[in-house]
């Protein structure tokens, strides 16, 4: 199992997460991260430093978001490594956590 970038990331893209992933698990798409699957150790340290809550371990994805399970997987496999602190997209939508 492993952790997964769902909804809230989509057009904000924090990159917090990042700097405290120890595996280098996060790859960055044009409007959201994901986590490679099979990099990722399960620390729960990405987790706690999500502003928006968007990281769920992933047998705790929200029904809604179940899809996006797989999601992170595919676009994991054709999205370059994340490792360095960027500037979000947009800011904090405070309806989105």
């Amino acid at each position: 199992m492993a952790y997964v970038v769902t909804e809230p990331c989509s057009g904000c893209k924090y990159t917090d997460c990042v700097v405290v992933c120890p595996t280098d698990c996060f790859r960055e798409g044009e409007q959201m991260l994901y986590i490679d699957p099979d990099d990722c150790i399960d620390c729960d340290a990405c987790r706690v430093e999500c502003p928006v809550d968007a990281i769920f371990y992933e047998e705790e994805v929200p029904e809604a978001w179940q899809s996006y399970i797989a999601l992170n997987r595919e676009m994991a496999a054709v999205c370059p490594p994340i490792v360095d602190r960027k500037e979000p997209l947009g800011p904090r939508d405070p309806t989105k956590g």
